[in-house]
Formats: C-alpha cells, structure tokens, sequence
C-alpha cells in the first residue's frame, strides 16, 4: 500500500496525515502546542517525550517572539533512561532525556515566559506513584510525542519477558514504573547512537504507563525518523490490539491523530520488486 493510501483509509482505525518532511514536521508541532497553550485558560497540563527533535527549536523560537507565556503549564515529562541499578544516568549521557530537555526545551525559552521549575514533572524512581495519582485524578489536557520502534508509547514498550507475557488488559492498566528496557529497544538505540555498542545504552528506564497516556483528553504522535517507524505504523494504523505494539492501544481512545513523514509512511515491502509475485 503506498503512503498516500494510508490516510483516510476506510479500514484504518486511528486518524493520519502526512507531512512532506522533517523540517515540517517539526514546525507543524511547534505550532501547533503554541496554539493549544494560547488557547486554554487555566493550567494547561501536557505530556511529553524526548524527541521527535526536529520541534524543539521552532517552538522555542515561537515562545521567545510570539512572547507566549508557559506560565501556566504543568509538564509531564514522559521517560527517562536509568543504569543497571535503577539509577538516572548522567545528565551529559546521551540517553538522558533530562539532560537533552533541559538543554534544547527549557534554557532557550526567556526565563520572564519559562514553565515555573515547579511545574516540571519529571519521572524518576522515588515518585511514580504520585505522577499516577497526579494524572489518574486530573488528567493531562494533551500527550504530545512520537512512537517507537516497536510502538512503544512513553517506554511502554513490547515486553520481551520469557516468563511474564502481558496481556493487553495489564498493558492497558499499567502505570509509572521501573522496568527493564527490553532487548529490541537495546539494539535499536545502539545502532542509532552507538555503532552498535549494545553495551552503553542504558538497561532500564522510569515511565509513565499506557494509564496515564490513555486519560489524556488528547493524544497527538509524530515521527520523521523514516525506517525505524514504518512498520509500526502500518499495525498502529491496521493491527489488532496487541502488547506486542503498545501503541495499538490508542484506536480505544476517543481523539488520537498520527502525523508521519511520508519516507515514514512509506515500507519497503510495497516497493519490493518481488512481492507481487510472492503473494
């Protein structure tokens, strides 16, 4: 199925649209919570990963000149990686999230417009029964990221254990954790970051859990990173509900809509010269 089928599908079961590339991608994003920040009064609570990066400068380049305040808004920051004893890794590390957000999503923006350092909520070992509590009880108004490899929402990723299958009942029900990341995600990351040096991406990660994502009022994924993403959108878009992609999770909540690149959109199954004689 070639990428412009995709969207608006009849037998697709979550909303899509398609932009040409990285770069807009990520303006699109901008502008997008600029304009979902301007137009909510009161707190405005948002939930949101590290990465797709291609958003960060563009929105606070629009922060800095449009003068929006983020006074107002609470964020939940969604993951972040921990070494082999639970620990959170350095913050110069390139797989700490923290270190990455506080660098690229907060010291750009004009300490007079910043989010109130209070107002960052960030996940960490010592408090995830109180990030549950928090939005389980008030819900955030918007879950804004990307998804992984595997479909993985936040770090909710498919669990490779040998002897605990989830079901997709416990996926749906889980909460913010400790947990071990899971080989594939392992492999991944070092083939993007570290030539294959399994050995320096971090084993363990805090999340927030697939609970916590679903009571948002609104759930927005993006991603541009083109290979690592396509199949699990294709099973996003047509796939049953199944641990093994968290992220077919979403086609239960009432107001979720995907944007991917178009090299994101495309597989490589359907260019193949073989295929059609295969099926």
């Amino acid at each position: 199925m070639p990428a412009d089928a995709l969207v608006r599908h009849p037998d697709a079961r979550l909303r899509l649209r398609l932009c040409a590339d990285s770069a807009r991608l990520g303006h699109l994003m901008a502008r997008e919570l600029v304009d979902a920040i301007t137009a909510t009064e009161g707190t405005f609570r948002v939930i949101v990963p590290c990465g797709p990066s291609s958003w960060y400068g563009p929105f606070t380049t629009l922060v800095n000149t449009e003068r929006v305040s983020l006074r107002n808004v609470e964020v939940f920051h969604m993951d972040e990686c921990l070494d082999w004893q639970g620990r959170p890794v350095p913050r110069r590390h390139p797989y700490s999230f923290r270190g990455f957000m506080e660098r690229e999503f907060y010291a750009p923006v004009d300490p007079l417009l910043a989010v109130p350092e209070n107002n960052r909520r960030w996940p960490e070992p010592a408090n995830v029964a109180d990030l549950t509590a928090d939005l389980l009880q008030t819900p955030a108004d918007l879950v804004y990221g990307g998804w992984g490899q595997d479909g993985h929402v936040a770090y909710n990723q498919a669990r490779r254990h040998p002897y605990s299958a989830l079901s997709v009942a416990q996926l749906r029900e889980s909460t913010a954790r400790v947990q071990e990341n899971s080989p594939d995600t392992v492999i991944a990351l070092a083939h993007r970051t570290f030539g294959g040096a399994y050995q320096f991406v971090p084993p363990m990660s805090v999340t927030l859990g697939m609970a916590e994502i679903l009571a948002a009022q609104r759930i927005r994924l993006f991603s541009d990173t083109g290979a690592w993403k396509q199949t699990a959108l294709r099973v996003a878009l047509f796939g049953d509900p199944t641990p093994e992609y968290p992220v077919t999770l979403l086609q239960e909540h009432p107001d979720v809509l995907l944007t991917a690149t178009v090299d994101t959109a495309r597989h490589p199954i359907a260019e193949h010269p073989e295929w059609e004689l295969q099926c």
